[in-house]
């Protein structure tokens, strides 16, 4: 049950330090930041955080719909190569802020949800 899935990982903090750590493996990855070369990083983040959070039970997401907000970086080739990359380091930041691997595997599972909206496949 997502209901208490982002309290159980210690809330939005948890989720507001696995993304600072996750934008910061993104931006050190040659294959993924030219993706965020004309993007206000730190308005994404907080995007971000407020995504997963409501992904997890949490509050509404009030920003741009995911097909929307990925339609430029779909422009620029992003694919399913790319949005295993993200997974994967998404994943690590998680786990590397203390979520446990089964609560870092169920938040991968609704994002992995996502990949349609955002691939446009």
């Amino acid at each position: 049950m997502t209901e208490n899935l982002l309290e159980l990982i210690g809330g939005r903090e948890t989720i507001q330090r696995a993304t600072e750590r996750f934008y910061k493996k993104v931006l050190e990855d040659e294959h993924l930041c030219h993706f965020f070369r004309r993007t206000d990083v730190a308005h994404l983040r907080s995007r971000q955080v407020m995504f997963i959070s409501m992904l997890l039970g949490g509050r509404i997401y009030t920003g741009k719909d995911i097909h929307d907000a990925h339609a430029l970086a779909r422009d620029y080739g992003l694919n399913a190569v790319h949005f295993d990359l993200f997974l994967k380091y998404f994943r690590a930041a998680l786990e590397e802020v203390g979520v446990k691997p089964e609560n870092a595997e169920r938040i991968m599972n609704l994002v992995e949800r996502k990949r349609r909206a955002v691939l446009d496949v």
